[in-house]
C-alpha cells in the first residue's frame, strides 16, 4: 500500500481534476499539477507512479484517463455502507454532507441516545435507538462508523463497533480516537483545531498589518 501521505492527497489531486475537466482542459503536465498542489513537479510523478504512473514523459497527463483512475482509487463501484452514531445537530449536518457531498458511501443508518430523537427522520433515514446498534450491524454489516458523540462515548462504541465489523471510523468527537486494532482505519476529524489554526493565523495578519 502506498505511504498514508500520498493516499491523503489522492483526494486534492481529484478535486483539482474535475476543475480542470469540467473546464474542458484535456492534459495537464506534473509542473501544473504542482503548482495547485504546493509541491514539486518530481513529488507528483512520484505519487502518480505508486498507482501506475499513467502519464507520459514530454506530454504530460491525460485529464479525462487520470480523472477516471482517481475514481477507481477512491470510490470503486461498490459504495461503503455507514452508520452516523450522533444525531445532534453535527451529526445532522454531517448526514446531509454524506448523502449529498460524499462520493462512495451509502449512508445506512442513524443512532442516538437520546430517546426524543428516536423516530425522527436524518436525510430521510430514521434515527434508531442505540441500544439496536449491535442488533443492526450483525443483520446489515455495515463497514464505516461515523462518530457525532462525545468522547467517552466514542471510546466505549468504538470497541463495540470493531466487534460488530466495522473496519473504519471517521471521527468528529473533538479527540484522537485510537483503536489498538491494526485491521481498522480511523480518520480524526478536528474542526476545533483548523478554527484555532485560522485564528491565529487571522490574528498575527491583523497585528503585522498594524505596525
Amino acid at each position: 500500500m502506498p505511504a498514508l501521505p500520498v493516499i491523503r492527497r489522492l483526494p486534492k489531486y481529484y478535486r483539482y481534476l474535475r476543475e480542470m475537466h469540467a473546464a474542458g482542459v484535456e492534459r495537464v503536465s506534473s509542473s501544473e499539477l504542482a503548482r495547485m498542489m504546493g509541491t514539486t513537479a518530481s513529488q507528483v510523478r512520484q505519487d502518480f507512479n505508486c498507482f501506475g504512473g499513467y502519464g507520459q514523459q514530454g506530454i504530460g497527463y491525460d485529464v479525462a484517463n487520470l480523472l477516471q483512475e482517481l475514481e477507481l482509487l477512491l470510490f470503486q463501484e461498490e459504495k461503503l455502507d455507514a452508520i452516523l452514531i450522533g444525531a445532534g445537530s453535527l451529526g445532522c449536518t454531517i448526514a446531509k454532507w454524506i448523502n449529498n457531498e460524499v462520493q462512495g458511501y451509502r449512508l445506512t443508518a442513524v443512532f442516538d441516545a437520546d430517546p426524543a430523537l428516536f423516530g425522527q427522520k436524518v436525510c430521510d433515514t430514521k434515527v434508531l435507538p442505540i441500544g439496536l446498534l449491535g442488533a443492526f450491524c450483525a443483520q446489515n454489516r455495515p463497514q464505516v462508523a461515523v462518530l457525532c458523540v462525545p468522547r467517552e462515548a466514542a471510546r466505549t462504541l468504538s470497541t463495540q463497533l470493531i466487534e460488530s465489523g466495522i473496519t473504519g471510523f471517521l471521527n468528529f468527537s473533538h479527540f484522537d480516537l485510537s483503536v489498538g486494532h491494526p485491521d481498522v482505519v480511523v480518520e480524526n476529524i478536528h474542526l476545533g483545531d483548523s478554527m484555532m489554526s485560522l485564528g491565529y493565523r487571522v490574528r498575527k495578519k491583523l497585528e503585522s498589518e498594524k505596525l
